[in-house]
């Protein structure tokens, strides 16, 4: 009868590596594997969140990917550990009482005893037999070698293999059991060497691919080498490059901090002057006053009395001087105030910048007077000027008039299409229409339905980068959007709190800039209030410029004063350009825009006032 440790050794052992199971867990097609060599297996698998079973090739799960999470088989588990402790005892000697094993024989299939290994190995036809010692079998560093005798006929080698059934046996059962139902069948040392040969042949192909995978690892390597010198050589390009500029840049700063300094210098000489006039003059007053007051110490003869009295006039006289006027050392001021300086945003310039001050560089008296109802930069870099009275007259950036066109038509809002045809609020018989022009200012056969506007409805108007025309109410607060080829509105933007009397458009991003209701207002194109602008006792006129940066003009009314601020498109102030400019007008309606070629145009009811910017030395 077979010991228990002959039927554990045949049957605890691992499919894969052949030796006793170590942490053996469990497929769902009940077949069981080491842990490891299960892990073995899913690496070589590209989706490693399922695992093929080497027998049965059905999927299992693995949850997580993580081998160690399948279940195990805790009955084999035990047996495996109980077979290790358990020595197994001799199976060659007919003792009752079995000695301890020492040795297997891996021929014969027997453990054996130190007297059964000592005869074992005496005798000659057993001299090419493989024994090892039972430790190692027990350990699992040496694995069993599969019996081949027959497990129907023990006394009969399995030497017969069927190829359909994957299995070994003996002739007899290769005769009863296969042949019979017609499968086919080889010689078990054929099979066995069939087997290597493959295995070979595997190991071969297994070691020309690793030579090739290691070839392309190689070539990678030499690939991130090149890569590495290259991008090396970009960093040393960049760090020239940039010390190049720091030099650059701190020359410039040198210069535009010497300029500073001169302008300084200029300033507190001509403050000094004025300062040192005052003090003469109190020092004048001084002594004039310490001679007439000593004139009084003692009794004066006849000269005396000439001379004190002339020296009472020369004081009068001098007591009866102006002021000093307070204009002259704000005038320094003023001027110093319009210096500022301008940052280059463009990237493609190295100069920090330039220091340049603001003043007016033109104004112009418009046609007609108390007229004006709109502004907005024309193609070629002009600015067009839309009066009420009629017509649009197109200005250059020095303020020369440079065309009037639709002098019949009364203005009240123009835009400009991306290829040149212009958009006009026009007033017609009390009802205020949309027209659409050609850029040779011909009139185009499109119609826009929009809101009753005779109700006294004015609002702004602007065209978006896809060349949607946007046109507000603001006395309902809403804006309607239509595309250039007219119709009903697309969609209308409700403003709720803030009127859209002027609409401005970034073309760069989906926002627009309202003012009305006193503020400055940033909208998404949805009408979603993004940020607010406003100041106390002071009305807003805002515009977009080219570098999407927004300028503002701050009016005064009542003091006819305009200051101009320059902000990011997020409404944040970044510095003032004009500070209280005396204007000549103090109308209700103004308007700013910026030319394509940097000044501002500031327009009143009847003037356009151009701004312009000049370097200093």
């Amino acid at each position: 009868m077979a010991t228990f440790h002959q039927i554990s050794s045949q049957n605890l052992e691992c499919p894969i590596c052949l030796t006793l199971f170590n942490q053996p867990k469990s497929l769902t097609c009940s077949h069981t594997f080491c842990k490891d060599c299960l892990e073995s297996i899913v690496q070589t698998q590209p989706n490693q969140q399922t695992v093929a079973c080497p027998i049965c090739r059905k999927e299992t799960p693995l949850p997580s990917g993580d081998v160690s999470k399948l279940q195990t088989n805790v009955p084999l588990n035990s047996l495996v550990d109980e077979v290790k402790i358990k020595n197994p005892t001799c199976t060659v000697c007919e003792k009752d009482e079995k000695p301890p094993a020492v040795s297997y024989c891996q021929d014969c299939g027997k453990y054996m005893c130190k007297s059964c290994e000592t005869n074992h190995l005496g005798w000659k036809p057993f001299s090419n037999h493989e024994v090892v010692p039972v430790d190692d079998v027990l350990s699992g560093k040496v694995p069993i070698k599969r019996r081949r005798k027959c497990e129907k006929h023990p006394s009969a080698d399995e030497d017969c293999f069927c190829t359909h059934c994957r299995e070994y046996f003996c002739i007899t059962c290769g005769t009863v059991d296969h042949m019979q139902k017609g499968h086919p069948l080889e010689k078990a040392v054929v099979h066995e060497e069939n087997l290597m040969t493959n295995i070979e042949e595997l190991q071969k192909k297994a070691k020309s691919k690793k030579t090739t995978i290691g070839n392309h690892i190689k070539f990678i390597e030499t690939q991130r080498n090149k890569i590495t010198i290259m991008l090396r050589k970009l960093n040393d390009d960049i760090d020239k490059t940039y010390e190049e500029y720091m030099q650059l840049l701190s020359a410039r700063r040198e210069t535009l901090k010497c300029q500073v300094k001169r302008w300084s210098e200029k300033f507190e000489k001509e403050l000094n002057v004025m300062e040192e006039e005052s003090h003469q003059a109190i020092r004048q007053m001084n002594a004039m006053e310490e001679l007439v007051i000593n004139g009084v110490k003692v009794p004066l003869g006849k000269d005396a009395l000439y001379a004190h009295d002339t020296l009472c006039e020369n004081l009068k006289s001098f007591l009866g001087r102006d002021d000093p006027d307070d204009q002259s050392p704000r005038g320094v001021t003023e001027r110093a105030q319009k210096i500022s300086f301008l940052r280059h945003i463009k990237v493609n310039e190295l100069c920090l910048g330039e220091l340049k001050s603001w003043d007016v560089k033109a104004y112009k008296e418009l046609p007609s007077k108390d007229s004006m109802n709109c502004v907005t930069c024309a193609p070629g870099g002009k600015m067009a000027v839309g009066l009420g009275k009629g017509g649009i007259h197109l200005y250059s950036s020095d303020g020369e008039l440079q065309q009037s066109v639709l002098k019949d038509v009364s203005i009240n809002e123009i835009g400009f299409l991306s290829d040149g045809r212009s958009v006009v609020r026009n007033t017609s018989n009390k009802t205020r229409t949309i027209s659409l022009y050609t850029p040779q200012w011909e009139k185009l056969d499109v119609a826009f339905e929009t809101m009753c506007f005779s109700d006294g409805g004015f609002g702004g108007l602007t065209v978006d980068r896809d060349d949607n025309i946007y046109v507000g109410d603001w006395d309902l607060k809403k804006i309607q959007v239509f595309t250039q080829k007219g119709g009903k509105a697309v969609r209308i933007i409700t403003c709720v709190v803030y009127s859209p009397e002027q609409l401005f458009f970034f073309h760069t991003m989906e926002k627009l800039i309202l003012a009305g209701s006193s503020a400055v207002v940033c909208l998404d194109d949805q009408g979603k209030k993004e940020n607010v602008l406003m100041k106390k006792g002071v009305d807003p006129f805002p515009a977009v410029c080219r570098d999407e940066s927004v300028i503002v003009a701050w009016v005064k009314r009542e003091e006819g004063l305009v200051s101009i601020d320059r902000y990011t498109r997020d409404l944040e102030h970044v510095r003032n350009i004009i500070t209280d400019f005396k204007m000549q007008s103090k109308r209700f309606w103004y308007y700013l825009q910026e030319f394509e070629s940097g000044e501002i145009a500031f327009c009143t009811q009847d003037r356009l006032y151009i701004f312009g910017v000049k370097c200093e030395m």
